[in-house]
């Protein structure tokens, strides 16, 4: 930045200049001249006169990064797991007993489904070691175990070990029993159990 003093020197000088050889030539300079007089000073204003323009609050609007939800594939470990009532109220792709074809625009993040009695998590730890061997079709992504209550009420002390070491290996959510889901209404609020799956999924009404 120049000093003051610096400023202060030049103006002296165009002063003096203009005293002995009258007003200096400002041709080519790029500066316009504003209230010039023949007796009065002149002020020399170079660029643009005023406040700079601020970027357009519509355009940042428009231009925010839009952050959607990830996209999972249900795949069911056994028959009747749930995978396709939890695909409608959670939203993803219903892959059934299938696994997901990322190539044909399914999502690559998996979710095994399996019901919390013994049959469904046998079922559900041998597709798990399918996984842990790197036997499971190349692309996809093991996210986690989503384990349906088979009846209401708590779980024998057996299967809630199982799903304990289960959840070492893996992220297990519970979803509880849902009375309404087997009448097929599935408009209803979630538990409050099932809300780490809700924000997992970006499920956020029912």
């Amino acid at each position: 930045m120049q000093g003051i003093e610096g400023v202060a020197m030049r103006t002296n000088e165009r002063v003096a200049a203009r005293g002995s050889e009258g007003a200096p030539s400002h041709a080519g300079d790029g500066a316009a001249p504003y209230g010039n007089g023949p007796d009065g000073p002149e002020i020399w204003i170079r660029g643009a006169v005023g406040e700079p323009e601020q970027p357009s609050r519509r355009y940042e609007e428009d231009h925010r990064p839009v952050v959607q939800a990830r996209q999972f594939s249900w795949v069911a470990t056994h028959g009747g797991a749930g995978s396709s009532t939890l695909a409608t109220v959670f939203g993803g792709h219903d892959a059934g007993r299938d696994w997901p074809r990322p190539d044909r625009g399914d999502p690559a993040s998996v979710l095994l489904v399996g019901r919390t009695h013994a049959a469904g998590l046998d079922a559900v730890s041998h597709t798990l070691d399918i996984f842990r061997r790197g036997d499971a079709p190349p692309g996809l992504d093991l996210d986690a175990i989503v384990l349906v209550a088979d009846a209401p009420g708590r779980l024998p002390r057996q299967l809630a070990q199982r799903i304990k070491v289960i959840n070492s290996v893996v992220d297990v959510y519970r979803v509880p029993w849902m009375p309404a889901w087997r009448t097929g209404d599935l408009t209803g609020p979630l538990p409050r159990e099932a809300a780490s799956l809700a924000r997992l999924t970006g499920r956020t009404a029912p």
